[in-house]
């Protein structure tokens, strides 16, 4: 990893980084405690460090708290190719065998909590349980790109970001100022997130070229699976209901994902499923309200 990756990336605090081979590819991750494995997956446009507030809290309570960077983010491999969801799902299931440990709780935001819902469908024997953040069911999202004209007006950024390299160019114009547009346009409106620190932090990392490429080709083949074989094959493989216990956060002011088309996900759930709507927030409550979130995933957690 070059000295400007290194900064970007391995950020101090109460954990330590390690790079781990799984599917493939090697992938950065921030670690800290010991006991079961909390496995966090972060969203766009962030990286491992969107759980620093989660990390530590976890890790007092006797867990092993891991967030990694996934595929094309922040220290992680920036492949040419995988970022279809069947392959970011191998991704995980492979981390947490390589982590040691023979399943987890996975907690993903974002796009970390699409593919945390086909981990969780794929490989379920590698989730024990799982918490998502911002993030419909794959299916549930599917739908309403079809049929809510205003969850489709809300997403008007996915269609923005199917052009070729105007995208990227934007993410690492100015210093990465698209990044902090999008982090404000996304959260609550007079949020306190995100702050100098976090705003450095995020335009930093999607300079670490190509992650803007890498990024963008998760929104692409989310777009053009619509209409290949591929696309269709996962859909029918998520037609399969979870199983594990689901606890799904969503923001009350979410604009970028509404939370009418997130609420719908319980469809798809056979085990025991905990919807919470939190107040004051947009899209990023992890982040907007991290003690708010901490107290709600904490209690799933300990509600055996």
């Amino acid at each position: 990893m070059s000295a400007q990756a290194g900064g970007a990336v391995e950020i101090d605090g109460p954990w330590t980084h390690r790079w781990v081979a799984a599917n493939g590819a090697r992938f950065h991750v921030a670690e800290t405690g010991t006991g079961p494995l909390v496995l966090f997956l972060h969203g766009f446009p962030e990286f491992w460090w969107a759980w620093r507030h989660q990390l530590p809290a976890l890790a007092d309570l006797g867990y092993r708290a891991v967030a990694m960077d996934l595929r094309g983010y922040g220290g992680s491999d920036k492949t040419p190719r995988g970022y279809d969801p069947v392959t970011l799902a191998g991704d995980v299931a492979g981390l947490v065998r390589s982590l040691g440990h023979p399943d987890a709780v996975l907690v993903g935001h974002g796009w970390g909590g699409y593919v945390a819902w086909a981990t969780a469908a794929l490989h379920p024997r590698q989730v024990s349980r799982l918490a998502v953040v911002g993030a419909p069911h794959p299916l549930r999202l599917r739908r309403a790109a079809f049929r809510d004209g205003q969850q489709l007006r809300s997403a008007a950024h996915v269609l923005a970001f199917q052009t070729p390299l105007r995208p990227e160019r934007r993410l690492v114009a100015n210093d990465g100022a698209l990044v902090e547009e999008l982090l404000r346009r996304w959260s609550a409106p007079g949020s306190a997130f995100p702050d100098p620190e976090a705003s450095r932090r995020y335009r930093s990392a999607m300079q670490l070229w190509p992650a803007p490429h890498c990024a963008m080709e998760y929104y692409r083949w989310l777009v053009r699976a619509a209409f290949r074989s591929d696309g269709r094959r996962f859909v029918s493989m998520m037609k399969r209901p979870v199983t594990q216990r689901v606890l799904q956060l969503h923001g009350l002011l979410d604009t970028s994902v509404l939370p009418s088309t997130a609420e719908g996900s319980a469809e798809y759930v056979a085990g025991s499923y905990r919807w919470r709507l939190l107040d004051g927030v947009g899209h990023f409550p992890h982040e907007e309200a991290p003690d708010a979130f901490t107290k709600e995933l904490v209690s799933w957690l300990e509600d055996a």
